[in-house]
């Protein structure tokens, strides 16, 4: 085998970093995810007041 597909092999073979990247792909979901409900939950809080400062 010549050095360039030994470096290859070993390159496809290494897993050092998989679980990190996965990690972060989770933590973006999650952020992601309470981003667009703080949107959606803010927006109704802010109705409700202002619905109830019209009323006083």
């Amino acid at each position: 085998m010549n050095r360039s597909s030994r470096l290859l092999r070993v390159f496809l073979s290494d897993e050092t970093g998989q679980d990190l990247i996965e990690y972060a792909l989770i933590a973006a979901l999650v952020a992601v995810a309470a981003i667009t409900a703080i949107k959606g939950l803010g927006n109704k809080i802010s109705n409700e007041f202002n619905t109830i400062g019209n009323s006083l």
